[in-house]
This record gives C-alpha cells, sequence and structure tokens, in this order.
C-alpha cells in the first residue's frame, strides 16, 4: 500500500457506489422524473446508507481521505448530507466530520455545508448560507443567521462569497442559461 492508497478500499468502493446511485435517484427528482413509488425508493436508499454510513462511524469514526480516499471521503460527506430524516445522526456527524477536518483529514468546506444542513434539518438558521431550495424557477436560500456578516463566516471556512455561490447555482440549474429562467430568491435569508 503506498501512502496515497486508502487503508480501506472495500469501504471506499461501497461509499462510492452508495453516493453515486443517489446523486443520479436526486438528479431526476430534481428534474421531476420520478413517480411515487420512486421517490419512496429514494428515501429508502437514503435511509439505507444513512445506516451503513452509521456503522462506519461507529467503526472507523469519520471515514476521512487516510482511510478511504479523497472520493469516498467526499460520498461519505454526501450520505450524511442527505441524512435528512435523522436530524441527530447528521449533528454527530458534523462533530466527527469536524475532528477529520482538526486532523488535516477532510476539507473543512465539507464541514460547512453538513453543519449548515444540521442546522436547517433541526429547524435553525444555517451559518454560512450552503442550504437552498430548488423550486420551480426559484432558488431560495434557507433561513440564514447574520446575513450581513455571511460572506465573513463563509471566507473562514474557504467558500466563495454569496453572491458567487448562488449565481453557480442559478447557471447550473437553469437550463436554457437565460437570466430570467430561474430567480435568486434571498427572502429566506433572516
Amino acid at each position: 500500500m503506498t501512502a496515497d492508497e486508502p487503508q480501506r478500499p472495500d469501504l471506499a468502493r461501497e461509499l462510492i457506489a452508495r453516493a453515486t446511485e443517489s446523486a443520479a435517484h436526486r438528479a431526476k427528482r430534481v428534474r421531476d422524473q420520478l413517480d411515487a413509488v420512486q421517490l419512496g425508493q429514494g428515501r429508502h436508499t437514503d435511509h439505507a446508507n444513512t445506516n451503513v454510513l452509521r456503522r462506519i462511524l461507529a467503526e472507523h469514526d469519520w471515514p476521512g481521505h487516510r482511510l478511504v480516499g479523497p472520493e469516498a471521503a467526499r460520498a461519505a460527506w454526501s450520505i450524511a448530507l442527505h441524512s435528512d430524516d435523522d436530524p441527530a445522526f447528521q449533528r454527530a456527524a458534523t462533530t466527527l466530520l469536524g475532528r477529520a477536518v482538526q486532523a488535516g483529514d477532510a476539507p473543512v468546506e465539507h464541514w460547512a455545508h453538513l453543519h449548515d444542513r444540521a442546522l436547517i434539518t433541526s429547524r435553525r438558521n444555517q451559518e454560512y448560507g450552503t442550504q437552498l431550495l430548488l423550486r420551480a424557477n426559484i432558488i431560495e436560500l434557507c433561513p440564514l443567521r447574520a446575513p450581513e456578516s455571511v460572506d465573513k463566516r463563509k471566507a473562514t471556512v474557504g467558500l466563495p462569497p454569496i453572491a458567487v455561490a448562488l449565481e453557480a447555482v442559478r447557471r447550473r440549474y437553469t437550463p436554457d442559461r437565460s437570466d430570467e429562467a430561474l430567480t435568486v430568491v434571498l427572502a429566506g435569508a433572516a
């Protein structure tokens, strides 16, 4: 094993496969291409993914770069990020990811996104402005604590200013790339 190879390639493969499948499902959901049965299957998949990640966290702590490699660590982050049905798990995962960041084993940007998501699923205001709601032709920023200082907080974790981030999301989800195709709503920032 070289220094660049993960210690647990088996866990890496499982995390990547699960996150890839889940991301494909979410992409179809965003495009409104799923029926009720498929939506239910997606929720079941997210629940199963949460349970797998819960087991990995219990056995290994956060699956960071050293344990599973950067791609699988990103997959673990994605799974935790989409564990919305279990806010307590998201908060615990945020704590473990924070420890991995401090140990240089995970990117701080992942922690900021997961921290915000855990706050939102716990019905609290987010800190870094990473969480958005995508609705028909509207991107809405989830409630944000102290919006006047969000860019300062974002800078501390290596994230771009809110205007740049929202423009990137608008471009990503605008099918015809016209300025009128998708409206960004900042009303959620309160």
